[in-house]
C-alpha cells in the first residue's frame, strides 16, 4: 500500500471512460478509495512505478498476503468493487446465468464497437467523407442495445447491472459526436436509458472535478457519501 493510507488508491482521469466506469462501479459498492486525479501528460511517477503502462484506471490495494496489489484493467476493478459489496444486486446473483452474458456483452462493446467508434469519432473530427458509414457501423451495437431496452427497462433486466454501469461511459461518448442526429436517432429508449444516469446523483458524484493529485499530493477520498 502507499505510504500515509490504509486505503485502495486509485488513480484517474475525470473524464477517460474507462476511469469512469471504475469509478462508477466504487460508488455502488460503497467502497473508500484514496482518489488521486491526473492528467496524462503528467502521470505521477508512483503510478508508473507500479503500473509501467502509464493508462487509467489504477487501483493499488492489498493482497490477502498483505503484499500491494495492482489492478490495471477497468473491468477487474469493477469486479473487484462489486465483489467486496454489491448492495444494489449489479451482478445479478440471483441469476448467476447472467454474469456471462454481461461479461460477453462489455468483451463486445470494448473490443468491436470500439473499434468502429474510434472511426466514427475520427471521421467527425477530421470531416471524412466516411462520417456516415462509419456512425453506421456503430449503429448495428446501438440498435441491439435499443431492442434490448424495448424488453426491459435496463440492458439484462429490469434493473440496473454491471453491463449497464460498463457500457454508460461509452454511450455517452457516442451521443456527443453527431448531437442533432443523435437527439432524432431511431433509438428512443437508449436516450432514457442514458439521461435517467446522466441525471441522477450517482452521475454527479463520479464526475466531481477535483483537484489534481500532483498538485497538492492531498488525501482526497472518493466512494464514501453515496
Amino acid at each position: 500500500m502507499k505510504p500515509n493510507s490504509s486505503l485502495p488508491v486509485l488513480y484517474s482521469l475525470r473524464n477517460c471512460p474507462y476511469a469512469m466506469r471504475a469509478r462508477i462501479a466504487i460508488y455502488y459498492a460503497k467502497q473508500t478509495v484514496a482518489l488521486r486525479d491526473l492528467v496524462l501528460t503528467d502521470k505521477p511517477d508512483e503510478m508508473i512505478a507500479v503500473s509501467p503502462k502509464g493508462t487509467v484506471p489504477v487501483l493499488v490495494t492489498e493482497h490477502v498476503t498483505g503484499e500491494p496489489r495492482v489492478i490495471e484493467e477497468s473491468l477487474e476493478v469493477m469486479l473487484w468493487a462489486l465483489d467486496k459489496s454489491d448492495p444494489d444486486n449489479l451482478l445479478h446473483s440471483d441469476r448467476p446465468d447472467l454474469l456471462p452474458e454481461m461479461l460477453s456483452l462489455i468483451s463486445t462493446f470494448d473490443n468491436e464497437f470500439k473499434q468502429c467508434f474510434d472511426k466514427y469519432q475520427c471521421a467527425k473530427r477530421y470531416h471524412e467523407t466516411s462520417l456516415a458509414s462509419d456512425r453506421a457501423a456503430c449503429e448495428k451495437y446501438i440498435a441491439d442495445l435499443e431492442q434490448r431496452l424495448q424488453l426491459t427497462e435496463f440492458l439484462m433486466s429490469d434493473k440496473n447491472s454491471l453491463a449497464d454501469i460498463a457500457l454508460l461511459p461509452f454511450i455517452r461518448k457516442f451521443s456527443k459526436v453527431e448531437r442533432q442526429w443523435y437527439l432524432h436517432s431511431p433509438y428512443p429508449k437508449l436516450r432514457a436509458w442514458l439521461n435517467n444516469y446522466l441525471q441522477s446523483r450517482m452521475f454527479s458524484k463520479v464526475m466531481t472535478q477535483y483537484p489534481l493529485w500532483l498538485d497538492n499530493k492531498a488525501v482526497i477520498t472518493f466512494g464514501d457519501d453515496r
